[in-house]
Protein backbone atom coordinates (compact mmCIF):
# COMPACT_ATOMS: atom_id res chain seq x y z
CA UNK A 1 0.00 0.00 0.00
CA UNK A 2 1.40 3.41 -0.95
CA UNK A 3 1.60 6.49 1.26
CA UNK A 4 -1.74 7.84 0.07
CA UNK A 5 -3.47 4.58 0.96
CA UNK A 6 -2.07 4.61 4.49
CA UNK A 7 -3.18 8.23 4.89
CA UNK A 8 -6.74 7.34 3.90
CA UNK A 9 -6.73 4.32 6.22
CA UNK A 10 -5.46 6.45 9.13
CA UNK A 11 -8.08 9.15 8.53
CA UNK A 12 -10.81 6.52 8.30
CA UNK A 13 -9.71 4.95 11.59
CA UNK A 14 -9.81 8.34 13.29
CA UNK A 15 -13.35 8.99 12.10
CA UNK A 16 -14.36 5.49 13.19
CA UNK A 17 -13.05 6.24 16.70
CA UNK A 18 -14.96 9.52 16.78
CA UNK A 19 -18.21 7.90 15.66
CA UNK A 20 -17.93 4.98 18.09
CA UNK A 21 -16.83 7.04 21.09
CA UNK A 22 -19.49 9.73 20.62
CA UNK A 23 -22.39 7.60 21.98
CA UNK A 24 -20.11 5.87 24.50
CA UNK A 25 -19.07 9.15 26.12
CA UNK A 26 -22.48 10.83 25.88
CA UNK A 27 -24.22 7.88 27.51
CA UNK A 28 -21.64 7.24 30.24
CA UNK A 29 -20.71 10.75 31.34
CA UNK A 30 -23.41 12.41 33.43
CA UNK A 31 -21.61 15.74 33.83
CA UNK A 32 -21.86 17.89 30.67
CA UNK A 33 -18.47 19.51 31.32
CA UNK A 34 -16.72 16.14 31.63
CA UNK A 35 -18.58 14.85 28.58
CA UNK A 36 -17.51 17.83 26.47
CA UNK A 37 -13.90 17.59 27.65
CA UNK A 38 -13.66 13.94 26.59
CA UNK A 39 -15.39 14.63 23.28
CA UNK A 40 -12.95 17.45 22.54
CA UNK A 41 -9.99 15.21 23.30
CA UNK A 42 -11.34 12.36 21.15
CA UNK A 43 -12.22 14.72 18.29
CA UNK A 44 -8.83 16.46 18.08
CA UNK A 45 -6.63 13.47 19.05
CA UNK A 46 -8.62 10.31 18.31
CA UNK A 47 -5.99 7.63 18.91
CA UNK A 48 -4.25 9.22 21.94
CA UNK A 49 -7.67 10.19 23.31
CA UNK A 50 -8.91 6.61 22.95
CA UNK A 51 -5.89 5.26 24.83
CA UNK A 52 -6.31 7.81 27.63
CA UNK A 53 -10.04 7.06 27.86
CA UNK A 54 -9.40 3.32 28.17
CA UNK A 55 -6.94 4.01 31.00
CA UNK A 56 -8.75 6.65 33.04
CA UNK A 57 -11.99 7.43 31.26
CA UNK A 58 -14.48 5.67 33.50
CA UNK A 59 -14.95 5.44 37.26
CA UNK A 60 -14.66 1.67 37.18
CA UNK A 61 -13.41 0.03 40.35
CA UNK A 62 -13.45 -3.43 38.84
CA UNK A 63 -16.43 -5.76 38.78
CA UNK A 64 -15.29 -8.10 41.54
CA UNK A 65 -13.92 -5.35 43.77
CA UNK A 66 -17.03 -3.21 43.43
CA UNK A 67 -19.32 -6.19 44.02
CA UNK A 68 -17.35 -7.08 47.15
CA UNK A 69 -17.60 -3.55 48.54
CA UNK A 70 -21.28 -3.07 47.73
CA UNK A 71 -22.31 -6.49 49.00
CA UNK A 72 -21.06 -5.58 52.48
CA UNK A 73 -22.16 -1.94 52.45
CA UNK A 74 -25.49 -2.45 54.25
CA UNK A 75 -23.94 -4.74 56.87
CA UNK A 76 -21.05 -2.36 57.48
CA UNK A 77 -23.37 0.62 57.75
CA UNK A 78 -25.30 -1.18 60.50
CA UNK A 79 -22.08 -2.17 62.23
CA UNK A 80 -20.76 1.41 62.13
CA UNK A 81 -23.82 2.62 64.03
CA UNK A 82 -23.24 -0.09 66.69
CA UNK A 83 -19.80 1.24 67.63
CA UNK A 84 -19.85 3.28 70.90
CA UNK A 85 -20.13 7.03 70.27
CA UNK A 86 -19.83 8.60 73.72
CA UNK A 87 -17.22 8.72 76.47
CA UNK A 88 -16.59 10.45 79.78
CA UNK A 89 -15.05 13.74 80.75
CA UNK A 90 -14.83 16.89 78.67
CA UNK A 91 -11.88 19.02 77.73
CA UNK A 92 -10.96 21.80 75.38
CA UNK A 93 -8.10 22.31 72.96
CA UNK A 94 -5.18 24.72 73.17
CA UNK A 95 -2.01 25.60 71.24
CA UNK A 96 1.44 24.65 72.50
CA UNK A 97 4.84 25.41 71.03
CA UNK A 98 7.80 23.04 71.15
CA UNK A 99 11.31 24.34 71.74
CA UNK A 100 12.10 24.22 68.03
CA UNK A 101 9.06 26.32 67.14
CA UNK A 102 6.92 23.51 65.84
CA UNK A 103 3.35 23.54 67.00
CA UNK A 104 0.95 21.13 68.59
CA UNK A 105 -2.65 21.80 69.56
CA UNK A 106 -3.45 19.82 72.69
CA UNK A 107 -6.35 19.61 75.09
CA UNK A 108 -6.71 21.47 78.36
CA UNK A 109 -9.28 20.69 81.03
CA UNK A 110 -12.42 22.80 81.01
CA UNK A 111 -15.63 22.78 82.99
CA UNK A 112 -17.82 19.84 82.00
CA UNK A 113 -20.53 20.57 79.49
CA UNK A 114 -22.79 18.54 77.27
CA UNK A 115 -21.45 18.66 73.70
CA UNK A 116 -24.27 19.40 71.29
CA UNK A 117 -24.39 19.93 67.54
CA UNK A 118 -25.83 23.25 66.50
CA UNK A 119 -29.29 22.90 65.00
CA UNK A 120 -27.82 24.39 61.79
CA UNK A 121 -25.61 21.34 61.37
CA UNK A 122 -27.98 18.58 62.51
CA UNK A 123 -29.45 17.92 59.04
CA UNK A 124 -25.94 17.68 57.59
CA UNK A 125 -24.80 15.25 60.30
CA UNK A 126 -27.93 13.16 59.75
CA UNK A 127 -27.27 13.09 56.02
CA UNK A 128 -23.74 11.79 56.58
CA UNK A 129 -25.01 9.07 58.92
CA UNK A 130 -27.81 8.12 56.55
CA UNK A 131 -25.51 7.53 53.59
CA UNK A 132 -22.36 6.25 55.33
CA UNK A 133 -23.55 4.80 58.63
CA UNK A 134 -21.02 6.85 60.59
CA UNK A 135 -22.76 8.60 63.50
CA UNK A 136 -21.54 11.64 65.41
CA UNK A 137 -19.33 10.74 68.39
CA UNK A 138 -18.74 12.90 71.45
CA UNK A 139 -16.20 12.72 74.26
CA UNK A 140 -13.15 12.89 71.99
CA UNK A 141 -9.88 14.75 72.23
CA UNK A 142 -8.31 16.23 69.09
CA UNK A 143 -4.74 17.52 68.98
CA UNK A 144 -3.62 19.11 65.72
CA UNK A 145 -0.02 18.48 64.63
CA UNK A 146 1.17 20.83 61.89
CA UNK A 147 4.80 19.77 61.47
CA UNK A 148 5.95 16.63 59.64
CA UNK A 149 8.80 15.76 62.00
CA UNK A 150 6.64 16.35 65.06
CA UNK A 151 3.87 14.17 63.67
CA UNK A 152 6.26 11.33 62.87
CA UNK A 153 7.92 11.66 66.29
CA UNK A 154 4.55 11.28 67.99
CA UNK A 155 3.53 8.42 65.72
CA UNK A 156 6.75 6.47 66.28
CA UNK A 157 6.40 7.01 70.03
CA UNK A 158 2.89 5.53 69.83
CA UNK A 159 4.19 2.55 67.82
CA UNK A 160 6.99 2.00 70.36
CA UNK A 161 4.37 1.99 73.14
CA UNK A 162 1.97 -0.33 71.28
CA UNK A 163 1.06 -3.55 73.07
CA UNK A 164 -1.30 -5.33 70.69
CA UNK A 165 -1.52 -3.93 67.16
CA UNK A 166 -0.54 -1.11 64.81
CA UNK A 167 -2.65 -0.31 61.74
CA UNK A 168 -1.35 2.15 59.14
CA UNK A 169 -3.04 3.30 55.93
CA UNK A 170 -1.20 5.90 53.82
CA UNK A 171 -1.20 7.09 50.23
CA UNK A 172 2.55 7.79 50.34
CA UNK A 173 4.98 5.81 52.49
CA UNK A 174 8.45 6.60 51.21
CA UNK A 175 11.85 5.23 52.17
CA UNK A 176 13.46 8.47 53.34
CA UNK A 177 14.63 9.53 56.78
CA UNK A 178 11.07 9.90 58.13
CA UNK A 179 9.84 6.74 56.42
CA UNK A 180 12.82 4.85 57.80
CA UNK A 181 12.02 6.15 61.29
CA UNK A 182 8.49 4.77 61.09
CA UNK A 183 9.71 1.56 59.48
CA UNK A 184 12.23 0.95 62.26
CA UNK A 185 9.50 1.49 64.86
CA UNK A 186 7.31 -1.06 63.07
CA UNK A 187 10.13 -3.58 63.04
CA UNK A 188 10.75 -3.08 66.75
CA UNK A 189 7.04 -3.50 67.46
CA UNK A 190 6.79 -6.64 65.36
CA UNK A 191 9.81 -8.17 67.09
CA UNK A 192 8.17 -7.81 70.49
CA UNK A 193 4.96 -9.51 69.29
CA UNK A 194 2.80 -6.55 68.21
CA UNK A 195 0.74 -7.27 65.09
CA UNK A 196 1.60 -4.60 62.49
CA UNK A 197 -0.54 -4.14 59.39
CA UNK A 198 0.42 -1.55 56.79
CA UNK A 199 -1.80 -0.74 53.79
CA UNK A 200 -0.31 1.66 51.24
CA UNK A 201 -1.47 2.85 47.84
CA UNK A 202 0.21 0.88 45.08
CA UNK A 203 1.04 4.02 43.06
CA UNK A 204 1.70 6.58 45.77
CA UNK A 205 4.04 4.18 47.60
CA UNK A 206 5.37 2.28 44.60
CA UNK A 207 9.02 2.72 45.65
CA UNK A 208 8.49 1.30 49.12
CA UNK A 209 8.42 -2.36 48.14
CA UNK A 210 11.91 -2.51 46.67
CA UNK A 211 13.84 -1.71 49.86
CA UNK A 212 12.23 -0.90 53.16
CA UNK A 213 9.08 -2.83 52.28
CA UNK A 214 11.00 -6.07 51.81
CA UNK A 215 12.74 -5.50 55.14
CA UNK A 216 9.42 -4.90 56.88
CA UNK A 217 8.03 -8.14 55.51
CA UNK A 218 11.11 -10.08 56.60
CA UNK A 219 10.48 -8.91 60.16
CA UNK A 220 6.82 -9.94 60.16
CA UNK A 221 5.11 -6.66 59.26
CA UNK A 222 2.07 -7.33 57.06
CA UNK A 223 2.53 -4.93 54.13
CA UNK A 224 -0.20 -4.83 51.46
CA UNK A 225 -0.67 -2.80 48.27
CA UNK A 226 -3.99 -0.99 47.89
CA UNK A 227 -5.49 -0.89 44.39
CA UNK A 228 -2.56 -2.54 42.56
CA UNK A 229 -2.10 -1.44 38.95
CA UNK A 230 -2.22 -4.26 36.42
CA UNK A 231 -2.51 -3.54 32.70
CA UNK A 232 -4.68 -6.59 32.07
CA UNK A 233 -7.35 -4.92 34.24
CA UNK A 234 -7.66 -1.93 31.84
CA UNK A 235 -10.89 -3.24 30.21
CA UNK A 236 -12.40 -3.85 33.66
CA UNK A 237 -11.10 -1.15 36.02
CA UNK A 238 -9.80 2.40 35.91
CA UNK A 239 -6.08 2.56 36.71
CA UNK A 240 -5.93 5.94 38.43
CA UNK A 241 -8.52 5.32 41.17
CA UNK A 242 -6.32 5.68 44.24
CA UNK A 243 -6.61 5.19 47.99
CA UNK A 244 -5.64 8.69 49.12
CA UNK A 245 -6.42 8.20 52.82
CA UNK A 246 -3.96 8.88 55.65
CA UNK A 247 -4.76 6.99 58.84
CA UNK A 248 -2.98 5.34 61.76
CA UNK A 249 -4.63 3.44 64.61
CA UNK A 250 -2.62 2.07 67.55
CA UNK A 251 -4.11 -0.47 69.97
CA UNK A 252 -7.61 0.83 69.17
CA UNK A 253 -7.04 3.70 71.60
CA UNK A 254 -5.39 6.47 69.56
CA UNK A 255 -5.66 7.46 65.91
CA UNK A 256 -3.99 9.89 63.52
CA UNK A 257 -5.85 11.29 60.51
CA UNK A 258 -5.24 14.25 58.22
CA UNK A 259 -3.16 15.24 55.21
CA UNK A 260 0.35 14.15 56.26
CA UNK A 261 1.93 11.19 54.49
CA UNK A 262 4.94 9.22 55.70
CA UNK A 263 7.47 11.24 53.74
CA UNK A 264 10.00 13.98 54.40
CA UNK A 265 8.63 17.55 54.28
CA UNK A 266 9.63 18.39 50.69
CA UNK A 267 7.93 15.26 49.28
CA UNK A 268 10.87 15.05 46.88
CA UNK A 269 9.78 18.24 45.04
CA UNK A 270 12.50 20.76 45.81
CA UNK A 271 11.06 23.53 43.64
CA UNK A 272 7.81 23.69 45.58
CA UNK A 273 9.66 23.93 48.90
CA UNK A 274 8.60 22.50 52.24
CA UNK A 275 5.09 21.01 52.37
CA UNK A 276 2.82 22.09 55.21
CA UNK A 277 0.32 19.52 56.50
CA UNK A 278 -2.02 19.08 59.44
CA UNK A 279 -2.86 15.82 61.19
CA UNK A 280 -5.20 15.29 64.12
CA UNK A 281 -4.22 12.98 66.97
CA UNK A 282 -7.52 11.60 68.26
CA UNK A 283 -8.45 9.82 71.48
CA UNK A 284 -11.99 8.74 72.30
CA UNK A 285 -14.92 6.91 70.67
CA UNK A 286 -14.07 8.26 67.19
CA UNK A 287 -10.99 6.02 67.25
CA UNK A 288 -13.30 3.00 66.98
CA UNK A 289 -14.89 4.48 63.88
CA UNK A 290 -11.48 5.05 62.31
CA UNK A 291 -10.40 1.56 63.31
CA UNK A 292 -13.43 0.10 61.56
CA UNK A 293 -12.64 2.11 58.44
CA UNK A 294 -9.13 0.65 58.36
CA UNK A 295 -10.49 -2.86 58.85
CA UNK A 296 -12.90 -2.34 55.96
CA UNK A 297 -10.13 -1.21 53.62
CA UNK A 298 -7.94 -4.10 54.80
CA UNK A 299 -10.75 -6.55 54.06
CA UNK A 300 -11.34 -5.13 50.59
CA UNK A 301 -7.66 -5.66 49.69
CA UNK A 302 -6.96 -8.96 51.48
CA UNK A 303 -10.33 -10.67 52.02
CA UNK A 304 -9.45 -10.95 55.71
CA UNK A 305 -12.16 -9.65 58.07
CA UNK A 306 -10.81 -8.73 61.52
CA UNK A 307 -13.90 -7.85 63.53
CA UNK A 308 -12.45 -8.86 66.91
CA UNK A 309 -13.01 -7.32 70.38
CA UNK A 310 -9.26 -6.75 70.78
CA UNK A 311 -9.44 -4.04 68.13
CA UNK A 312 -12.19 -2.14 69.98
CA UNK A 313 -11.17 -1.69 73.63
CA UNK A 314 -13.47 0.43 75.84
CA UNK A 315 -12.98 4.09 74.82
CA UNK A 316 -11.13 6.27 77.29
CA UNK A 317 -12.71 9.48 78.65
CA UNK A 318 -10.92 12.08 76.60
CA UNK A 319 -12.47 15.46 75.78
CA UNK A 320 -15.41 17.41 74.42
CA UNK A 321 -14.57 17.19 70.72
CA UNK A 322 -17.60 16.10 68.69
CA UNK A 323 -16.45 14.28 65.54
CA UNK A 324 -17.96 12.51 62.58
CA UNK A 325 -16.07 10.33 60.11
CA UNK A 326 -16.76 11.15 56.46
CA UNK A 327 -15.12 8.65 54.09
CA UNK A 328 -15.69 8.93 50.36
CA UNK A 329 -14.82 6.97 47.26
CA UNK A 330 -16.10 5.59 43.95
CA UNK A 331 -17.79 2.70 45.76
CA UNK A 332 -20.12 4.97 47.72
CA UNK A 333 -23.51 6.26 46.53
CA UNK A 334 -23.61 9.70 44.94
CA UNK A 335 -21.10 12.50 45.49
CA UNK A 336 -21.48 12.73 49.25
CA UNK A 337 -18.31 14.62 50.18
CA UNK A 338 -18.97 17.28 47.57
CA UNK A 339 -22.62 17.57 48.62
CA UNK A 340 -21.71 17.95 52.31
CA UNK A 341 -19.00 20.46 51.47
CA UNK A 342 -21.35 22.62 49.41
CA UNK A 343 -24.01 22.34 52.12
CA UNK A 344 -21.53 23.60 54.72
CA UNK A 345 -20.63 26.60 52.56
CA UNK A 346 -24.31 27.52 52.20
CA UNK A 347 -24.68 27.43 56.01
CA UNK A 348 -21.99 30.10 56.52
CA UNK A 349 -23.11 33.45 57.86
CA UNK A 350 -19.89 35.23 58.83
CA UNK A 351 -16.64 33.68 57.60
CA UNK A 352 -15.27 30.76 55.59
CA UNK A 353 -11.58 29.86 55.49
CA UNK A 354 -10.36 27.22 53.04
CA UNK A 355 -6.84 25.86 52.59
CA UNK A 356 -6.01 23.41 49.83
CA UNK A 357 -3.01 22.59 47.61
CA UNK A 358 -5.13 21.97 44.51
CA UNK A 359 -8.26 23.96 43.75
CA UNK A 360 -10.30 22.72 40.78
CA UNK A 361 -13.93 23.03 41.89
CA UNK A 362 -16.98 22.19 39.88
CA UNK A 363 -19.92 24.53 39.32
CA UNK A 364 -21.87 23.75 42.55
CA UNK A 365 -18.90 24.67 44.75
CA UNK A 366 -18.09 27.73 42.64
CA UNK A 367 -21.68 28.90 42.97
CA UNK A 368 -21.73 28.28 46.74
CA UNK A 369 -18.55 30.28 47.31
CA UNK A 370 -19.67 33.07 44.99
CA UNK A 371 -23.06 33.38 46.68
CA UNK A 372 -21.41 33.35 50.10
CA UNK A 373 -19.29 36.32 49.10
CA UNK A 374 -22.32 38.09 47.61
CA UNK A 375 -24.29 37.81 50.85
CA UNK A 376 -21.45 39.36 52.86
CA UNK A 377 -19.63 36.29 54.17
CA UNK A 378 -15.88 36.81 54.38
CA UNK A 379 -14.39 34.02 52.26
CA UNK A 380 -10.64 33.43 52.46
CA UNK A 381 -9.10 30.88 50.10
CA UNK A 382 -5.45 30.01 50.80
CA UNK A 383 -3.51 28.12 48.13
CA UNK A 384 0.20 27.61 47.48
CA UNK A 385 1.78 30.03 45.06
CA UNK A 386 3.29 27.02 43.31
CA UNK A 387 2.35 23.36 43.66
CA UNK A 388 3.99 20.26 42.19
CA UNK A 389 1.58 20.16 39.21
CA UNK A 390 1.94 23.12 36.77
CA UNK A 391 -1.12 22.17 34.70
CA UNK A 392 -3.24 21.93 37.85
CA UNK A 393 -1.91 25.34 38.95
CA UNK A 394 -2.92 26.85 35.62
CA UNK A 395 -6.39 25.31 35.70
CA UNK A 396 -6.85 26.46 39.31
CA UNK A 397 -5.94 30.02 38.33
CA UNK A 398 -9.00 30.14 36.07
CA UNK A 399 -11.32 29.34 38.98
CA UNK A 400 -9.80 31.41 41.74
CA UNK A 401 -9.41 34.41 39.44
CA UNK A 402 -13.17 34.31 38.81
CA UNK A 403 -13.85 34.00 42.54
CA UNK A 404 -11.52 36.90 43.34
CA UNK A 405 -13.53 39.15 41.03
CA UNK A 406 -16.68 38.00 42.85
CA UNK A 407 -15.36 39.10 46.24
CA UNK A 408 -13.52 36.00 47.51
CA UNK A 409 -10.18 36.81 49.15
CA UNK A 410 -7.53 34.66 47.44
CA UNK A 411 -4.17 34.30 49.17
CA UNK A 412 -0.89 32.82 47.93
CA UNK A 413 0.89 30.86 50.66
CA UNK A 414 4.58 31.80 50.32
CA UNK A 415 6.82 29.59 52.55
CA UNK A 416 6.24 26.39 50.57
CA UNK A 417 3.48 24.10 49.39
CA UNK A 418 0.44 24.33 51.63
CA UNK A 419 -0.82 20.75 51.64
CA UNK A 420 -3.30 21.08 54.53
CA UNK A 421 -6.88 20.51 53.41
CA UNK A 422 -9.00 22.43 55.91
CA UNK A 423 -12.26 24.39 55.92
CA UNK A 424 -13.85 26.23 58.82
CA UNK A 425 -17.35 27.71 58.83
CA UNK A 426 -18.05 30.62 61.21
CA UNK A 427 -15.64 29.15 63.75
CA UNK A 428 -18.26 26.49 64.57
CA UNK A 429 -17.68 23.72 62.02
CA UNK A 430 -14.48 22.30 60.55
CA UNK A 431 -13.86 19.89 57.71
CA UNK A 432 -10.35 18.49 57.41
CA UNK A 433 -8.60 15.38 56.18
CA UNK A 434 -7.07 13.92 53.03
CA UNK A 435 -9.34 15.31 50.29
CA UNK A 436 -8.30 18.18 48.06
CA UNK A 437 -10.95 20.55 46.82
CA UNK A 438 -10.91 19.26 43.29
CA UNK A 439 -12.92 16.96 41.08
CA UNK A 440 -10.50 14.06 41.61
CA UNK A 441 -11.06 14.03 45.37
CA UNK A 442 -14.79 14.62 44.98
CA UNK A 443 -15.34 11.73 42.56
CA UNK A 444 -12.37 9.39 42.14
CA UNK A 445 -10.10 8.92 45.14
CA UNK A 446 -10.84 7.05 48.33
CA UNK A 447 -10.63 9.86 50.89
CA UNK A 448 -10.96 10.28 54.64
CA UNK A 449 -12.29 13.51 56.10
CA UNK A 450 -13.52 14.44 59.55
CA UNK A 451 -16.30 16.83 60.53
CA UNK A 452 -15.56 18.67 63.75
CA UNK A 453 -18.55 20.28 65.49
CA UNK A 454 -16.95 21.57 68.74
CA UNK A 455 -16.47 25.34 68.68
CA UNK A 456 -13.47 25.26 71.04
CA UNK A 457 -11.60 22.77 68.86
CA UNK A 458 -12.69 24.49 65.64
CA UNK A 459 -11.34 27.76 67.00
CA UNK A 460 -7.89 26.22 67.31
CA UNK A 461 -8.02 25.06 63.73
CA UNK A 462 -8.98 28.62 62.78
CA UNK A 463 -5.86 29.79 64.64
CA UNK A 464 -3.77 27.49 62.48
CA UNK A 465 -5.48 28.82 59.36
CA UNK A 466 -4.82 32.38 60.53
CA UNK A 467 -1.15 31.45 60.79
CA UNK A 468 -1.25 30.32 57.17
CA UNK A 469 -2.92 33.60 56.24
CA UNK A 470 -0.22 35.60 58.01
CA UNK A 471 2.38 33.86 55.83
CA UNK A 472 0.44 34.53 52.63
CA UNK A 473 0.04 37.31 50.10
CA UNK A 474 -3.43 38.41 49.10
CA UNK A 475 -4.03 38.70 45.37
CA UNK A 476 -5.51 41.95 44.15
CA UNK A 477 -8.03 41.95 41.35
CA UNK A 478 -5.78 44.14 39.20
CA UNK A 479 -2.89 41.65 39.38
CA UNK A 480 -4.59 38.29 38.90
CA UNK A 481 -2.65 35.67 36.92
CA UNK A 482 -5.13 35.67 34.03
CA UNK A 483 -4.58 39.37 33.35
CA UNK A 484 -1.66 38.95 30.92
CA UNK A 485 -2.57 37.59 27.48
CA UNK A 486 -0.04 34.70 27.11
CA UNK A 487 -0.73 33.58 30.67
CA UNK A 488 -4.48 33.94 30.13
CA UNK A 489 -4.30 31.68 27.06
CA UNK A 490 -2.40 29.00 29.00
CA UNK A 491 -4.86 29.19 31.89
CA UNK A 492 -7.89 28.86 29.62
CA UNK A 493 -6.33 25.94 27.76
CA UNK A 494 -5.61 24.21 31.09
CA UNK A 495 -9.17 24.76 32.27
CA UNK A 496 -10.36 22.54 29.41
CA UNK A 497 -8.61 19.65 31.12
CA UNK A 498 -10.00 20.41 34.59
CA UNK A 499 -12.80 17.77 34.38
CA UNK A 500 -10.08 15.19 33.67
CA UNK A 501 -7.49 16.23 36.29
Amino acid sequence: MDWGGWTILWAASEWLIRLIMLPVIVLRKARPSTCLAWLALIFFLPWPGLVVYLLIGENRLGRNRLKQRQSRFADLRTQRRAVPVHAGAHSGVALAEDDDGTAEFRSQDLLPEVPLISSDFEPMASLVERFTGWPVSSGNQAAFLCDAELMVDRLTAEIDAARDHVHLLFFIFREDYLGRRVGDALIRASQRGVVCRVLVDAVGSRGLFRGLGAELRRHGVQLVRALPVRLYRVPFARLDLRNHRKLAVIDGRVAYAGSQNIVEPSYGHRKAGRWHDVTARIIGPAVHHLQLLFLEDWFHETGEWLDLPRYFPPPEPAGDAVLQVLPSGPDMPGELFQDIFVKAVFLARERIILTTPYFIPDEPLMMALRLAAYRGVQVDLVIPKQSDHPVVDAAAAFYYSKLARDGVNVHYFLPGLLHAKTTTIDGRLAIFGSANYDIRSFLLNFELNLLLYSSVAVTELVRLQERYLSLSHRLKTDSLPDGVWPRRLWINLAKLLSPLL
